[in-house]
Formats: structure tokens, C-alpha cells, sequence
């Protein structure tokens, strides 16, 4: 495993992020990853070497069930061998129904929200602590007043910023500068070869202000692993128990016309350096050197887990790049 430091931050994690969404989510009715599995995967992680571990506060079924598994696992290992993140936004159903203050970014939310994650990861502190998403209800100030204070009272060690837009995150860092307040160091937007939603000027923003990227769906909800394969009609065809078999939406999310034509060239590229589609995949963006970027992998097995560790060790040209780019009809080659 190869180490980097989080973008303008002190702290060094792996180039790979095992993300935990998966454990205990019911999908269809079958639970993706169940305790037993859970606990097999973070071993795997720590065998590998990935000593950064990426969860939330609303991830498994019921909310709490993906922070609780990681909390005792955690109890067989020193806590400060790892870096730890969760998020907040969503509203937490452990608590039943959800009130007017039981969702958002607001002081009363944030405050209940990280007491929970703490006490179910069985830590005292959060290295990164996420922003899920842009609360539109509650002035950015507020959220990041009270997210300042957690800083200061040691229950978190750096800011996060999921999914939202680049005026959002610029936004938020001029608050942050203007008002005296802690910073976004580390965010997470979905990002991947297939990807067909512009987010370039979100980019733009992270590089610029030297902030980490560590992209969620790295592998198109699985489809960049070359698993899947297109029916005479356009669908999908795809193998049973993987999410293009559970999910309904998979089709119309990450199974795009452009993302048809990126699997071929990601296809080819592997051929060339004697890897996998998925190898390829990671390894294409842990290539984007404008900032720190540190890919969230969610594997299902410790195989899985095995084959997204084994992208630290490919090595592509400028050439490939482009053509990767190319097909995304983008002009980010490295």
C-alpha cells in the first residue's frame, strides 16, 4: 500500500478509502453485507494496509448499523492506527419518526448527531467529520460555528464536504475565512471514468484551495468492473446478487451511452497494462494530480477487496489517460 498526506491536512492515509455503505443496507429486501462479512472485509483492509475507513451516521438498516460494526471491530485494534469518517444531514430513524429538528446541518442536529456517532464507533473523536449534503434551511455560518466548536472541543480533527456545488464549496470557504472559522479539508463528490454529471468546476475549487478528493462510486456502482454487458435492446445484463440486478435505477444512473463507450476504452487500456477494468478505473483517478485524491472503494469481498488494492501497483501513460478522457468527452488529461 502507498500512503498520502489528506490534501492541505497532517495526517497520512492509504491511497485507497474503504467505504462501508454497504454494511447492513437492505436492498430488495437482501442485506449486501452482514456483521460476520463486515468484520471479514475490515480485516482485509487492515491486512492491505487501507487504514482510512469512510462511514456515515445513516448507513445500514436501521440507521447506526455500518458506525456500530465498524465500533467493534475497532475494539480488537489500536483506534489511532486509523482514520476515521462519518457525516451528518440525513434524518437518523433510531429515534422513530423524525422531528423538525431531526435532520439538516442546524446547531441542535449536528450537536445530537455527533454524540451517537461517537458513542457507536466506540471513539472520542472523528478524524473527518462530512457535511452529507448542502442544508439550504440552516446559514452555512451556523453549521460552520457549531462544526468549529466540535474542532475545538476534540470530538473532530478536520471538516468534510459531500455532494454539492461548486458555488456551495466556495461559499462555505469564504464564510470560513471571513468569519475566522475551521475549514473543508477533505471532500467527497461522486466521481468516475462514467461519470456523466459535470463536475469540473467543483474540481476546479478542491484543486485551487488544495482540499483532498476522495470520490465515492469510483466504479460506476460496479459497472467499470467489466462485469456487466449490454443486451441487443441497450439494457443491462447483469449477474445475479450485483446491483445492477437489485437496483432499479441502475440502468438509467451509471449505464449511460457515454459510459458504454468509456467501459470499452477502460476495457482495451487494461489489456495493455495487464490489469482489470476496474484496476484501470481507480487507478484513473488516483492520476489526477491537480489535488489529493483518494478513491472510495466499497467491496463486497475480501477478493474484491483484493483486485481495487492491486490499482496502486498499475501505472499508466499520458496516452491512455487521453483516451479515457477522450471518451468522456473530457479535456482533463493528465
Amino acid at each position: 500500500m502507498e500512503y498520502t498526506t489528506l490534501g492541505n491536512t497532517g495526517t497520512t492515509v492509504s491511497r485507497l478509502c474503504y467505504g462501508t455503505w454497504r454494511f447492513g443496507r437492505n436492498t430488495g429486501g437482501v442485506v449486501e453485507t452482514d456483521r460476520e462479512e463486515a468484520h471479514e472485509l475490515l480485516d482485509a483492509c487492515w491486512d492491505s494496509g487501507i487504514n482510512f475507513i469512510d462511514t456515515a451516521n445513516v448507513y445500514g438498516d436501521p440507521d447506526g448499523t455500518s458506525e456500530t460494526w465498524i465500533g467493534e471491530w475497532l475494539e480488537d485494534y489500536d483506534r489511532e492506527d486509523f482514520v476515521v469518517a462519518s457525516k451528518v444531514y440525513f434524518p437518523f430513524d433510531g429515534w422513530g419518526e423524525p422531528g423538525p429538528n431531526d435532520s439538516g446541518l442546524g446547531r441542535k442536529h449536528i450537536r445530537a448527531q455527533i454524540e451517537g456517532t461517537l458513542e457507536r464507533l466506540g471513539t472520542d473523536y472523528l478524524d473527518v467529520y462530512y457535511i452529507h449534503r448542502w442544508d439550504e434551511d440552516t446559514p452555512i455560518r451556523e453549521t460552520l460555528r457549531t462544526l468549529s466548536r466540535l474542532v475545538d472541543e476534540g470530538k473532530v480533527r478536520y471538516l468534510g464536504a459531500s455532494s454539492m456545488a461548486a458555488w456551495q464549496l466556495t461559499k462555505a470557504l469564504w464564510t470560513s475565512d471571513a468569519e475566522g472559522l475551521e475549514r473543508f479539508d477533505v471532500t467527497q463528490p461522486r466521481v468516475n471514468a462514467a461519470q456523466y454529471d459535470d463536475v469540473s468546476d467543483y474540481l476546479d475549487v478542491c484543486a485551487d484551495q488544495d482540499l483532498a478528493v476522495c470520490p465515492y462510486s469510483p466504479l460506476a456502482g460496479g459497472f467499470l468492473t467489466g462485469k456487466y454487458d449490454r443486451a441487443d435492446d441497450g439494457s443491462v445484463i447483469a449477474p445475479d446478487g450485483s446491483r445492477g440486478s437489485l437496483d432499479e435505477m441502475f440502468d438509467d444512473w451509471y449505464a449511460t451511452e457515454q459510459a458504454w463507450d468509456v467501459l470499452e476504452v477502460v476495457e482495451s487500456v487494461a489489456d495493455e497494462v495487464d490489469a482489470t477494468p476496474a484496476q484501470v478505473s481507480v487507478r484513473w483517478l488516483m492520476g489526477h494530480d491537480e489535488f489529493t485524491c483518494v478513491p472510495i472503494v466499497g467491496a463486497r469481498t475480501p477478493e474484491q477487496l483484493e483486485e481495487n488494492v492491486g490499482a496502486v501497483d498499475v501505472d499508466l501513460t499520458d496516452d491512455q489517460f487521453e483516451r479515457i478522457d477522450a471518451a468522456r468527452g473530457t479535456d482533463d488529461a493528465e
